[in-house]
């Protein structure tokens, strides 16, 4: 982590047209002669090839139910032999994969945050104080990941193979009928495709004070979140809360201001990109993840970062 002032954060925040991942932890750089001064070309990213997209189309898959679901994913998944399913962990998905895992006579990894060689499927217990790894016995894997938990990595422009899968389903087997669709409110954020967030926590002390923050986000265009205390009082609403209990959310830039860095939080961010924490206790967890920290009253150094952010903007 590197300790930074705010003029020097400021210039670290200035959004770039090509923002790279900083490395946790970074050991400091030895000096650079004139000639390493030049600019580098970047690496390439890495790419994957899409080789097959299959649709799978049914009368009776429409609207959802976890039977219809089930049966047609049961019978595409005996059809292909894939040695690994992976889904996203949404409601959806917790709904009927655990009846298709039955299905199979298999047993669903849910909530998976990372993958080691073997592969190993690692998943959060405890409200994340804890970390279990799972290796499943045979084919097929079922794994559903947990959402920001992994980057997206850039496909290939070769065209993919596309077909149809058709499944055979009769309407004897689906069990349940579909109620009217959850509809959320107009004001729900979706804090995960969010390429900056400013984060704040109880550092900030009241509600009046969230004006700071509300101005240090829109500085840089950020999307504005907090950690539970601050939904739990109200001060902002629900759906901006990271952590455990909230989002999870992997932006190429996290802002934490007055956040102390609760595990129940930092599993909801960890993966960001880059992480800057701005808070007056030099021993708050929050540096330990942090790139870069500025350590100083927020009341302060807030105020003179939005400042500087605005005048590197000209």
């Amino acid at each position: 982590m590197k300790i930074a002032t705010a003029a020097s954060a400021a210039s670290a925040l200035k959004p770039s047209p090509q923002p790279t991942s900083l490395p946790r932890n970074p050991a400091p750089s030895p000096p650079l002669s004139s000639s390493a001064r030049k600019p580098k070309l970047s690496p390439a990213k890495p790419t994957r090839n899409t080789g097959k997209v299959v649709r799978i189309e049914h009368a009776l898959l429409s609207p959802y139910t976890p039977d219809g679901y089930t049966a047609a994913l049961q019978q595409f998944i005996a059809a292909e032999s894939p040695d690994t399913i992976v889904f996203p962990h949404t409601y959806q998905v917790r709904d009927y994969a655990p009846a298709l895992a039955a299905c199979l006579g298999r047993v669903l990894i849910g909530d998976v945050t990372a993958i080691n060689d073997g592969p190993v499927f690692v998943r959060s217990l405890m409200q994340g104080r804890l970390s279990g790894s799972y290796k499943s016995a045979g084919a097929p894997s079922l794994i559903s990941v947990q959402s920001g938990a992994f980057r997206a990595e850039e496909t290939q422009s070769s065209p993919a193979e596309i077909s149809t899968f058709t499944p055979t389903i009769e309407a004897s087997q689906i069990r349940t009928r579909p109620g009217e669709p959850f509809r959320g409110t107009a004001q729900t954020v979706d804090l995960g495709s969010a390429p900056m967030i400013v984060a704040v926590g109880r550092g900030i002390r009241e509600e009046g004070n969230l004006n700071l923050v509300q101005d240090l986000a829109a500085s840089i265009g950020a999307e504005l979140a907090a950690s539970r205390p601050i939904c739990d009082n109200g001060w902002l609403p629900i759906e901006r809360q990271v952590g455990s209990s909230g989002q999870t959310v992997a932006p190429k830039l996290y802002l934490a201001v007055g956040i102390s860095g609760a595990i129940q939080h930092l599993v909801g961010m960890k993966g960001s990109q880059c992480i800057v924490a701005i808070n007056k206790d030099p021993e708050a967890p929050i540096f330990e993840v942090a790139d870069y920290g500025i350590v100083g009253d927020l009341f302060e150094v807030v105020p003179a970062l939005t400042e500087a952010l605005k005048s590197a903007k000209g």
